[in-house]
């Protein structure tokens, strides 16, 4: 890619993931000199603490076993990544990350207050956000810089987890897509600086690989979104105030064997 003119200090906050490596790839491409403060993924015991708080023991267990199922394709679904990373070029090793980057930091928790102290200390002009836990207060109130979020879907009628498998599972492709907004104190409820729909095709994809492709699109909008938020220039709008906003959580082991039969969403 070709490299924009470096304008204003800029802070990756990233999930460990390989997706999140894809953005800060592509980041440091255009941005060599970014800062990277990457969280460590989440201990699932955790993950299964705070869905049995949310929803309850037998519920959460029952996602535990759609995901168990999701990846038990995971020979075909490594296939087709790599597949959409050989299309779109992406880069989704943090080793590339660890060449390219000259400040990667390692937290425990986007909330903690190493990484609190850390956003202080660098004073960004803009906070790039994708895959972390939700940010708290004491973070999005440490500094005096917009945070913006890359979410794979279409809000607010598709806030949370996977809404690209929702929006098919409901029938509703049209309205499948990405979103690049502001982060508030709710979930997927900021304001939007850039939306796109997304053709998501339920034969070649699955709930494994919808957000590879969903990539392909977003990106390009968060660095957008970056550029304009570097030189003063971002213009925020609200989401359709008309559509229905839902936030939607990982399908439970019935929902999902049903959404797959009866709609062949997977």
């Amino acid at each position: 890619m070709q490299r924009t003119e470096r304008t204003g200090r800029l802070v990756l906050l990233l999930a460990e993931t390989p997706l999140a490596a894809i953005v800060a790839n592509t980041f440091l491409s255009k941005f060599p000199e970014a800062v990277i403060l990457r969280e460590a993924p989440e201990p699932k015991s955790d993950v299964l603490k705070r869905r049995r708080r949310l929803i309850g023991t037998t519920a959460a267990l029952s996602q535990a076993a759609a995901g168990l199922l999701v990846r038990a394709r995971r020979r075909g679904h490594r296939r087709r990544i790599d597949e959409i990373c050989r299309i779109h070029d992406f880069d989704a090793d943090w080793l590339s990350v660890a060449e390219r980057a000259s400040d990667v930091r390692d937290v425990a928790s986007v909330n903690s207050d190493a990484c609190v102290s850390a956003l202080r200390e660098i004073d960004p002009e803009c906070v790039v956000v994708y895959g972390t836990r939700l940010l708290g207060t004491a973070l999005l109130g440490a500094i005096e810089a917009p945070f913006i979020n890359y979410h794979a879907g279409l809000t607010p009628m598709y806030r949370g987890q996977h809404p690209g498998y929702w929006a098919l599972a409901y029938g509703d492709a049209a309205h499948a897509g990405v979103t690049v907004h502001l982060i508030d104190r709710g979930v997927d409820t900021g304001d939007v600086l850039a939306q796109a729909r997304v053709p998501l095709h339920r034969r070649r994809d699955t709930l494994a690989t919808f957000q590879w492709v969903q990539m392909a699109y977003g990106l390009p909008l968060l660095v957008g979104a970056a550029e304009q938020a570097l030189r003063g220039k971002l213009t925020p709008r609200k989401a359709p105030t008309a559509l229905p906003s839902a936030n939607h959580l990982p399908p439970r082991l019935g929902t999902y064997v049903a959404n797959g039969l009866r709609a062949g969403v997977w």
